[in-house]
Parts: C-alpha cells; structure tokens; sequence
C-alpha cells in the first residue's frame, strides 16, 4: 500500500462514521427479527465509540425496519460489527429478508455535541422520528445546503424539537438526508408551519431532481432503545 492509499485508509477509519441500515422482512420473521436488531442496539449503545443507536419501524409500512447509528470512527463500528448481537443479523438476514440489506454511510453536515444525539424524549411524549431524502438538482446542491444552514439554529430552538439533522450521502454531492425527531405528531406539525421552513419547502417544490419531495419522506416508530426522561 502507498502512502496515498495509507492516508485514506486512516481518514475512513479515524473520522466520526455515521451509518443508515433498511431492512424488508418477511411477515412470519418480524418478531425473531426485531428482537435481533434491540439485541444489537443495546449492546452498540454500550460499545466503545458509540455515538447513537436506534432502531425503528416504517408507520406505513411495519415490515421495513431501519438502524441508525453514530460511532466516533469506522473502526469502532468496524469492531461492533464482531459483536455476536450483529453476527446473529447477519445470519438471520440470509432467511428473514425480501431483499439484501441496503446499508447507506452518510456524513453530517450541520455539527451537533455527541450528547445531543442521545437527549431522550419526556414520558408524556409521543416521539414521532422523520427522516427526508432529497436528490437535488445538480448544481443547486450548495443552495440546498446554505438555506438549510440558515434555518437549522431555529429548526433546532423549536420547543417540541428533541434533534435535527442535515446529512449528505457518502459519495453522492446531490444527495441528503435530514434526521427530524419530535417529542409528537403535534410538535412535527407545528415545524410544518413554522415559518422559517418555507424556504426549505420553496426548495423541495422546485429544485430536486423527483418531484414531489413528500416521495422521500419516511414516518418512523421507533422501538429500541426508547429511553425516557
């Protein structure tokens, strides 16, 4: 290996790793699967480098699940990766699935204290989790970024708000990801009329590549680790 190839290796393995995972299970394997992947969240939460670990359900569609995760570097999450509680995934995946995995490395763009991605919802809350994926229209990528990085501080001071983030998918320069948690479907809809989101929304309606943007939404519930305050 040159030294080239060296330094990128290291850049992968030493910088923050942040990881999405979607899975579409079989009907009949929906319990043994879920109870495999809270297995695996519980011991990621308590795993050297962890940053964040949950695990949710589609609401419109309960058998597509997903994992998001957060690890101070590839090379935690690599050595998570040993850990039997993901080992028993795998296996289970060669059985429970209707297609292979479909894993996605994204890289945050808008900088949140390690902590805030673990801050926990009260216990009268209803926590309703929505992520956003927008392929933007190449050469309006940078616009996308700067509105968003303008209407994130308030996005965030939003009183029903627990965490909000804007990702971009590794390797792809027009693609994103937001990560929206609420406290309920009340605060969500509040943000929904917040004005501050209207360029967002001025955005979504006019410059991504598949119109209409509500296509990338993705309603999730979430069922493990589900601290409370």
């Amino acid at each position: 290996m040159n030294l080239l190839s060296f330094i990128l290796v290291m850049n992968i393995l030493l910088n923050p790793a942040a990881r999405l995972t979607k899975y579409h299970i079989k009907p009949q394997y929906s319990t043994q699967f879920r109870s495999a992947i809270s297995a695996y969240i519980f011991k990621s939460l308590k795993a050297e480098g962890n940053v964040m670990a949950e695990a949710y359900f589609e609401r419109e569609d309960s058998s597509t699940l997903w994992i998001i995760e957060r690890w101070t570097s590839r090379d935690h999450l690599s050595n998570n990766e040993k850990s039997s509680e993901a080992k028993a995934i795998a296996v289970l995946s060669k059985t429970a699935l209707t297609t292979p995995p479909e894993t996605i490395f994204i890289e945050d763009l808008e900088p949140l204290p390690n902590e805030a991605y673990r801050k926990a919802p009260a216990q009268q809350d209803h926590p309703l989790t929505v992520m956003l994926f927008v392929d933007a229209q190449e050469g309006t990528e940078d616009k996308f970024k700067t509105i968003y990085h303008t209407a994130m501080p308030k996005f965030r001071g939003e009183p029903g708000v627990v965490t909000y983030q804007l990702s971009q998918i590794q390797g792809q320069k027009t693609k994103f990801v937001t990560y929206e948690k609420f406290r309920d479907n009340e605060a969500f809809q509040f943000h929904l009329k917040f004005p501050p989101i209207d360029p967002v929304i001025q955005y979504l309606r006019t410059s991504i590549k598949e119109p209409p943007f509500e296509k990338g939404i993705h309603n999730l519930i979430e069922f493990a680790p589900l601290y409370r305050k």
